[in-house]
């Protein structure tokens, strides 16, 4: 089993210091469809390093934890998915005359052969999984 690490770029038509908000666990709620963060603490911030927060389907549940931030230029997170993977994914965003050019870097490692297989088959779709971030926020942006 080998660690995977996918990155894709994604244009939003605005400018990094509003672009932000949109890769953080609450403003992904306003585009990603099922997408529903729990906190287990108050969090007032979301973004603060040191932040928990849940997410689950049918299939699993994820902890992720905010590692770095540097409003507004990028954000971090640790997630980790028991028994199946961990790792870490990077935001950065980047001013550019259409407003952001934001890159998504997945730092992935399977836990189990299984994971290694659906790690494989995630990171073969990546960039098209990225380009469909790109779709939702427009829409949520119309």
């Amino acid at each position: 089993m080998d660690r995977r690490v996918m990155s894709a770029t994604l244009t939003v038509p605005l400018p990094p210091e509003e672009a932000f908000r949109l890769f953080t666990a609450r403003g992904e709620r306003d585009w990603v469809p099922g997408w529903d963060p729990v906190f287990p603490v108050d969090t007032p911030d979301d973004t603060a390093p040191g932040t928990v927060w849940l997410t689950s389907s049918p299939e699993e549940e994820t902890t992720w934890l905010v590692t770095s931030r540097d409003f507004p230029r990028s954000v971090s997170y640790a997630r980790i998915t028991p028994s199946v993977r961990a790792g870490t994914v990077t935001v950065a965003l980047a001013a550019t005359e259409a407003g952001s050019e934001v890159t998504v870097t997945y730092d992935m490692t399977p836990l189990t052969a299984a994971a290694a297989d659906a790690l494989d088959e995630f990171a073969a779709d990546y960039p098209s999984f990225v380009r469909s971030w790109e779709e939702l926020i427009a829409t949520h942006l119309r």
